[in-house]
């Protein structure tokens, strides 16, 4: 369901610890972030790379050892030197569970320690209902206990929570009934889930979240500050500055979806377009329906065949220069190391569009500003939902940018 992390990836959470007295929990994540980033690395080697003194880096790892956040792998032999024995993630140190509340299905999965898939569930809808949805989502935690079991269930570190910031606003563009619309706008999501459980309940935007599947095992590892552009249903974005997810005091940062195409036209013409009127889903399936073609899966790979093939591509186009306009402005703005396209749509259908992208962007003029990379998600359909499961991961065991008091001067 996602990729395994590339070890040759250098990332930007800090790897560095800090000698100081007082830094216990920090130098802790450090460690693990290392590991995490590195693979299983002996314990000289996680002091070179944290730059802990080695006495420092031993006393951190037996602690952990102790907690059952890290194990032993079997030695290392045939290298001069007393065999070293490598520290490595234990799976079972820690558990998280994802969930997504989606404009089509709910979602909902467990990741280990070292984020792998270890159970998942899908529950498709013709519009998503307030009561019924948390009924479900109520059920799937009973499930997800009983598959831990009483030795593992006390393991959960929390949930993660995604949903659309504004789920009851886009009726007009989906299929969501009016009446659930209103009820979702007076729907606290993280108050009602949290009321449900005794686990701490993070809540993100949905592209918020995905972008941060993409930050921790994909490749915004190797960026400072991009812009993650997600085509769903509705298109939309999230923003990740200095390393860490930016959602801004009121959730808009990112959200590309809601760029206008143009200048507004006054009273006369109305206000201009916006970007996900042209970029997202809901307006292929209903080019495919004008065209009178039987609605398929985002993901179907028939959707670059006969007879669809004519119809997506001319989507393509469209959505390619929405997208690419949207990210050129926001290029200029937030002066962006790269941008990272992924969606719920074949693979093939996205390199297709980033091609559309990376050729559109050769018509701007970029005189005064660089030209970001433009590359694709790793993570695909499931990125909402991994990304909610790394949110608790992310807060219980990721060093906090706030508590480092060592800069990685590599």
């Amino acid at each position: 369901m996602q990729p395994s992390p590339d070890p040759s990836a250098l990332p930007l959470l800090p790897t560095v610890g800090s000698n100081h007295v007082g830094m216990r929990e920090f130098n802790e994540r450090v460690v693990l972030q290392a590991i995490r980033a590195h693979g299983s690395l002996p314990k000289a080697e996680v002091a070179r790379i944290t730059r802990l003194s080695t006495q420092t880096a031993s006393v951190i790892i037996n602690r952990l050892l102790d907690e059952k956040l890290v194990l032993k792998r079997e030695s290392v032999r045939g290298k001069v030197g007393q065999p070293s024995q490598p520290i490595a993630l234990n799976p079972d140190g820690a558990f998280s569970i994802g969930i997504q509340i989606g404009r089509r299905a709910l979602d909902v999965v467990l990741l280990d320690f070292t984020g792998a898939l270890r159970w998942q569930s899908s529950t498709p809808y013709a519009s998503p209902e307030v009561e019924q949805v948390f009924a479900t989502i109520d059920a799937r935690l009973r499930e997800v206990d009983d598959f831990l079991g009483p030795e593992l269930a006390p393991r959960l570190t929390g949930i993660g929570l995604a949903a659309p910031l504004t789920l009851g606003t886009w009726h007009g563009l989906e299929s969501l009934l009016p009446q659930d619309a209103e009820a979702w706008r007076r729907t606290d999501m993280r108050v009602r889930l949290q009321a449900m459980t005794p686990l701490r309940v993070d809540f993100a935007k949905d592209t918020i979240a995905a972008s941060v599947a993409e930050l921790v095992a994909g490749r915004g590892r190797t960026l400072k500050s991009y812009l993650y552009v997600f085509v769903d249903a509705l298109v939309g974005g999230g923003l990740v500055i200095d390393g860490e997810p930016h959602s801004g005091q009121f959730g808009n940062a990112g959200a590309i979806g809601s760029m206008p195409l143009g200048l507004a036209g006054g009273d006369e013409r109305g206000a201009a377009p916006q970007l996900l009127g042209a970029a997202s889903l809901v307006r292929l399936e209903e080019m495919h329906a004008q065209a009178g073609l039987e609605l398929l899966a985002f993901s179907d790979e028939r959707m670059l065949a006969a007879p669809y093939e004519a119809v997506t591509r001319q989507w393509i186009t469209e959505a390619a220069n929405a997208i690419t306009f949207g990210v050129t402005g926001a290029a200029c703005l937030l002066d962006l190391d790269g941008v990272i396209v992924d969606g719920a749509v074949s693979r093939a259908l996205l390199a297709q569009l980033i091609e559309a992208m990376q050729e559109n962007m050769t018509r701007y003029s970029w005189q005064g500003t660089q030209r970001p990379l433009l590359m694709a998600g790793t993570t695909g359909a499931a990125a909402k939902v991994v990304g909610a499961a790394y949110l608790p991961l992310h807060a219980s065991f990721a060093p906090a940018h706030s508590l480092v008091l060592k800069q990685d001067r590599r």
